[in-house]
């Protein structure tokens, strides 16, 4: 009688995470040419949480959003597995990878300004997703296109469907590119780097948007940033990636309170701390350079800045393994260690 409650509660919980799951990466590793810059990354993103993907320029993040979409060049070799809500992406077919670009899954750029025809009206270009996903005519969808410009807090939308990108500020550029990634109502949002370009006025904005939009229609979002403060008002969980691995992986407050890998530790200390007077904060920098991919060091990949490696540092990888329940580390360090970079 028991093992018959066990195995009804294990099918149970099965099958309740594979409902929830959205997207699912499992070992997704990214060559061009002989140069190799994403290593086995794997995460997961239920249906309406945010997953926030940090590190430092350069680390891989954007190379990881475009693999989920399949638009990295074709000289790309990728190779793992990409599901999203149970579908193979990288067996798609070219139908069906339009089908669930900007329908099952909106991306919003890094910067507006190249992501936008500068040869098309605003509405033009809002209008092309809504015909093709939603089989609106063109007068319906350029209704729908003003409805999604003044949901975005454009002042005058029928007015600016009308203009072209360069009529437009960087603010209300990034908010076009919210009200496209929107249009069709996706399952997921991918937002890489979205206020990056944007003063902290505008970007405190854009992220207000984002999180009444994402609440609205319960949709999930993997945001990518390196800015600790949008990770923290945003998002549910955090990966924290560093030379193309994932290094850390814990639920946002956890990340906050006990991070583990001397990476994260070093990101955090060098942030200042929200509701401190920013003259009496001591901020740190983490020693040394990123290597390049053409370089990257045997063993740890961060035992070149590391002040805690030691021998075995330099000698084999770590694996991501679990310090404490829901909480993974790529480090050899214990983790009750109390020094702190």
């Amino acid at each position: 009688m028991i093992q018959t409650i066990y195995c009804f509660d294990f099918v149970y919980f099965f099958t309740f995470y594979l409902m929830n799951n959205l997207l699912n990466i499992n070992d997704l590793s990214v060559s061009i040419g002989d140069l190799q810059i994403t290593k086995e990354v794997s995460f997961d993103i239920q249906k309406g949480e945010t997953l926030a993907l940090v590190g430092e320029s350069g680390c891989g993040k954007s190379i990881t959003a475009h693999s989920i979409l399949r638009l990295l060049p074709k000289s790309a070799n990728v190779t793992g597995e990409i599901n999203i809500d149970g579908k193979s992406v990288l067996d798609l077919n070219n139908k069906d990878l339009r089908s669930l670009r900007g329908n099952d899954v909106g991306m919003i750029f890094q910067e507006p300004m190249t992501s936008l025809n500068p040869v098309f009206t605003i509405g033009n270009q809002m209008s092309e997703s809504l015909r093709i996903h939603l089989n609106m005519s063109k007068r319906e969808a350029l209704e729908r296109s003003i409805e999604l410009l003044n949901a975005v807090g454009i002042p005058q939308p029928e007015m600016r469907v009308k203009d072209y990108p360069h009529q437009l500020s960087g603010g209300m550029r990034q908010r076009v590119m919210i009200a496209i990634a929107i249009s069709c109502n996706p399952k997921l949002i991918i937002a890489d780097e979205p206020t990056t370009a944007l003063d902290v006025t505008i970007q405190a904005q854009i992220l207000d948007l984002i999180i009444d939009l994402k609440r609205d229609h319960n949709t999930a979002m993997l945001l990518i940033s390196h800015n600790l403060g949008v990770v923290y008002e945003t998002s549910q969980k955090v990966c924290v990636m560093y030379l193309g691995r994932i290094v850390e992986v814990c639920e946002t407050k956890t990340l906050f309170t006990r991070p583990h890998h001397p990476y994260t530790k070093g990101l955090l200390n060098s942030t200042p701390m929200i509701g401190k007077d920013l003259k009496k904060q001591r901020l740190h920098t983490i020693p040394g350079d990123v290597p390049s991919f053409t370089e990257v060091p045997r063993g740890c990949r961060f035992n070149t800045r590391c002040e805690f490696a030691f021998d075995r540092c330099f000698q084999e990888e770590p694996d991501l393994s679990e310090v404490e329940p829901g909480h993974k580390s790529r480090c050899f360090l214990d983790k009750d260690i109390k020094k702190t970079l």
